[in-house]
């Protein structure tokens, strides 16, 4: 009986990806070079793939003694520091920054320079995420990243808060984490002082349920993914929950170290920044 192997259909690149690699693509074809600020996405497998077309990386520090040249803006944003380089050193920016986010980082920037009663601006993320950086340039830097329980410490409960979330964080815990402040306020009989904003893409929050589905129905689940990225082990811990056969790849090679002996169905799945050409190679290796 032959070996069942099912790529997850919805698995791979999200819009905001799609858009930002579809557009580095675009400009090196007919430029042949282009500096991208910071990892164009997270997987070293479609970064050295770009790489080989042209595409530069460059770190912030990097990008800041740049003169006269085209960088593109990943689709995680960039904090307005960025921009400002950009317009004092004749810097062309190729924005390719997610629509979501943009949005995102519209309503951070409206909230923080009203006129209102100024609020603690705090943000559910990870800290040093490229996308959290941009969020909390909104704010001058002075908004409270939250990425644990023991952050929400640093809120002055005496004062009014409003808080966002990054577009890839899990829906659950960010409830939970809601939940935990504004029973902190009501604690401190200050409950109307807190306010939150439900800022999760959709799309991503959606992948939880959906994968958590796919890695239920087969012997063994290769997830592939970068290391870095947290939509990946958000949901590679996911399929791991499901299915306790689930293996976590970052490259084709690394099915060597996996006994496949005795699996009749293999379902491949991945991150939001996982390229769709690396599962398929992948699935064509476990088909042999």
């Amino acid at each position: 009986m032959p070996r069942t192997v099912v790529i997850d259909e919805n698995s791979g690149f999200c819009f905001g990806v799609i858009n930002a690699i579809q557009t580095a693509e675009d400009y090196l074809r007919e430029h042949h070079s282009l500096f991208c600020l910071g990892d164009i996405v997270h997987n070293n497998e479609e970064v050295r793939r770009l790489e080989a077309m042209g595409l530069q990386i460059i770190t912030r520090e990097q990008f800041e003694k740049l003169h006269d040249t085209a960088v593109l803006i990943r689709a995680h944003g960039e904090p307005p520091e960025v921009y400002r380089i950009a317009r004092e050193n004749r810097i062309r920016l190729i924005d390719a920054t997610c629509p979501v986010v943009l949005r995102l980082q519209k309503r951070i920037f409206d909230e923080y320079h009203s006129n209102s009663t100024p609020k603690q601006i705090l943000i559910f993320g990870k800290k040093g995420h490229a996308e959290v950086v941009g969020l909390l340039g909104q704010t001058d830097n002075t908004g409270i990243v939250i990425s644990s329980p023991e952050d929400i410490e640093r809120i002055d409960f005496s004062r009014p808060s409003i808080i966002y979330s990054q577009t890839t964080q899990s829906v659950e815990e960010y409830y939970q984490l809601i939940d935990r402040i504004r029973n902190r306020y009501e604690s401190e009989g200050n409950s109307e002082l807190f306010e939150y904003k439900d800022t999760i893409c959709r799309k991503v929050a959606s992948r939880a349920k959906q994968i958590a589905d796919f890695a239920s129905r087969f012997d063994i689940i290769l997830f592939v993914s970068g290391e870095k990225s947290s939509n990946g082990l958000y949901l590679y811990n996911i399929c791991k929950e499901n299915n306790p056969n689930s293996f976590f790849l970052t490259g084709v090679e690394q099915l060597r170290d996996i006994d496949l002996t005795d699996a009749n169905s293999i379902g491949i799945c991945g991150a939001t920044s996982t390229p769709m050409w690396l599962m398929q190679e992948l699935a064509a290796e476990c088909a042999k």
